[in-house]
């Protein structure tokens, strides 16, 4: 069983002090705003009438993604069409630290809320601009969804296998990576606020950079070599034995031998020392040169084997391997129980929900569990009583369909 957690309202994180203001739509803003949040910053999730559409991607009906990704926040409805939700809407932006929005270049000006505007009202904001491309640039104004990212960065080109067609991520890779990388720069920019280096700035996260970065020095392998790396399957253009393995029943290992004394201590695991000074093989560069017969040997040997014993011996040896888990196994693993990399929360819709723990582990300053992800609308009255307005604006600005 996963444990349990309990929100409270009360607790204090090391961000605590800082509000941040998400105006964003589906995953890379709401998994910014998420790390911000598990560590205690106030994020109020600013909706249309209808919702985040976040709230409307369902497995079998349970809004799930919902669920996980909005935990720790707030929800307010503001219709920003209506003069009074936007003199609200930009009361809330005076007396914040941080503003997400995720709307293509050019939008937040027509609305009139150009950063510049912004930070003339509020000096110490911190502005993060989330698109596909960038603010600048010939694709700034394309619609940036991440699998258009994930296609021209080259990630899906050199997923895959070589005789079949590129493979974009199954998940929302692109999204995620930008969030993460954003969280980290808006921390730096609250930092940069905090040293006095400046008051506050305009973040220009796209989706695509951070997603490029991870491909790590394959731009300078071409312009220094003239290669382009190929599909691989899950084998590697750069180290060899590394790839998936086949085992007798019918399960599969991953082993990875990055390291020449790994590739070695492999060798000798499947009963092929020769193998250690045949020139095709002695060194790395030569075992990439011939995977394909590395491959062959070292996956002959699990074929004779059942994958339960296949790493009991391999592991023995000190080899890095692993299996190949689905979502249902990696539940039932002793090691994700004990380090509670899955935990339950509470959920007044769904009793409890399993969702990934805070990430990463601060020994003094760990993550927080405040509140669970927010119905729609949930805490408007409250935010707009915290704004100074009375529950006679409240209902004017439902009347005039400016909230639900």
């Amino acid at each position: 069983m996963n444990k349990t957690i309990q929100f409270d309202e009360s607790r204090t994180g090391p961000l605590s002090g800082v509000r941040v203001v998400d105006l964003s739509r589906l995953v890379a803003g709401n998994m910014l705003s998420l790390q911000l949040a598990d560590f205690g910053a106030d994020v109020i999730k600013v909706e249309p009438i209808e919702g985040d559409p976040l709230r409307h991607w369902t497995e079998d009906g349970l809004p799930l993604h919902w669920k996980t990704y909005c935990r720790n926040k707030r929800s307010i409805v503001l219709n920003l069409r209506i003069a009074e939700a936007r003199e609200a809407f930009l009361r809330l932006l005076d007396q914040s630290d941080v503003f997400i929005e995720n709307y293509r270049p050019g939008t937040l000006e027509k609305m009139g809320l150009a950063p510049g505007l912004l930070l003339e009202r509020n000096p110490r904001l911190i502005v993060v601009r989330i698109s596909g491309f960038g603010q600048t640039g010939p694709y700034s104004e394309l619609p940036g969804f991440g699998t258009m990212v994930e296609a021209m960065s080259g990630l899906a080109d050199r997923t895959g296998f070589p005789d079949r067609e590129p493979v974009l991520p199954p998940l929302a890779i692109a999204d995620m990576i930008a969030g993460i990388q954003g969280a980290m720069a808006t921390v730096t920019a609250l930092r940069a606020r905090d040293l006095g280096l400046c008051e506050g700035q305009v973040i220009d996260l796209s989706l695509l950079e951070p997603l490029f970065s991870i491909l790590g020095p394959e731009a300078a392998i071409f312009r220094k070599t003239g290669r382009v790396k190929q599909r691989s399957g899950s084998a590697s253009n750069t180290s060899s034995p590394r790839n998936v393995y086949r085992c007798a029943d019918g399960r599969y290992v991953a082993l990875s031998g990055s390291t020449q004394t790994m590739a070695m201590r492999v060798f000798d695991v499947i009963g092929r020392p020769d193998m250690k000074t045949d020139p095709r093989f002695a060194t790395n560069p030569d075992r990439v040169r011939h995977r394909d017969e590395v491959d062959r040997a070292v996956g002959a040997w699990f074929a004779e084997r059942s994958r339960d014993e296949a790493l009991e011996i391999m592991r023995a040896a000190g080899v890095t391997v692993g299996p190949v888990y689905n979502i249902a196994d990696a539940l039932q693993d002793p090691h994700f129980a004990e380090r509670e990399i899955v935990v339950d929360v509470e959920d007044r819709d769904l009793g409890t929900v399993p969702v990934h723990n805070i990430v990463p582990r601060l020994s003094i300053t760990p993550g927080i569990w405040r509140r669970p992800a927010p119905d729609l609308g949930e805490h408007t009255q409250e935010i707009l009583a915290m704004l100074g307005y009375d529950a006679d604006f409240v209902e004017t600005l439902r009347s005039k369909k400016g909230t639900v």
